[in-house]
């Protein structure tokens, strides 16, 4: 979005109403941001997949924004579809991550033998877009906002939330990376992936027992 267009007050404010709202939103460690800590702690692939994320946000941002997400919202069905599917997948996460922490040593081990570029980047893409609560984030969340603004204004909200999510992949993956080093001890990655598996579990039951 060319900086001029920023230039009125209106889209200023509606441009850091977007980045509030999807700093809000992105915050949250999900499943999506915790691959993203762990490939950052394992300095593997980090610009890869910090590009995937944040790529795929401003596409689902984009398309929330300009339609789609007033589309699922007006559908009860598509609702409950991405409440049951996305707390389907946050407690599987969680149960996976509650093992690692159980057995901290596997993810040690997992960090000894770097995961190829391939399986590294499906796994960004399967977390993205096989995860039912990223659409909740982004599409139905963040797009219904802002489908709400001005027609005129709608540009400027997505690309204030867009630069929420380059900020926050990348001082995640980047930061996680460069603080590496530091964080090798097996005791280090049960304390991450307890948290991981908590806030997995928390989202996933926020999900099943409070309707959208």
């Amino acid at each position: 979005m060319p900086a001029s267009a920023l230039a009125s007050p209106a889209a200023t404010a509606v441009f850091a109403q977007g980045w509030a709202m999807g700093a809000g939103l992105i915050l949250a460690i999900g499943a999506q941001n915790a691959l993203v800590l762990r490939q950052g702690l394992r300095r593997e692939h980090v610009g890869a997949v910090v590009a995937v994320c944040t790529l795929s946000d401003w596409l689902l941002i984009a398309l929330g924004v300009f339609g789609l997400g007033t589309l699922i919202q007006s559908s009860p069905l598509l609702l409950q579809v991405f409440r049951f599917g996305g707390a389907a997948f946050l407690l599987a996460y969680a149960v996976l991550a509650a093992r690692r922490a159980w057995r901290p040593s596997a993810g040690l081990q997992a960090g000894s033998h770097p995961a190829t570029l391939g399986a590294t980047l499906s796994a960004a893409f399967a977390f993205t877009y096989l995860n039912p609560h990223v659409y909740l984030d982004t599409v139905v969340l963040l797009g219904g906002l802002g489908a709400r603004q001005p027609p005129q204004l709608r540009a400027a909200f997505a690309t204030g939330a867009g630069l929420a999510s380059v900020m926050w992949f990348g001082l995640l993956g980047f930061g996680a990376a460069a603080a590496a080093p530091r964080l090798r001890h097996a005791r280090t990655w049960q304390i991450i992936d307890t948290g991981v598996a908590l806030l997995m579990a928390t989202l996933g039951l926020q999900l099943l027992l409070q309707p959208l």
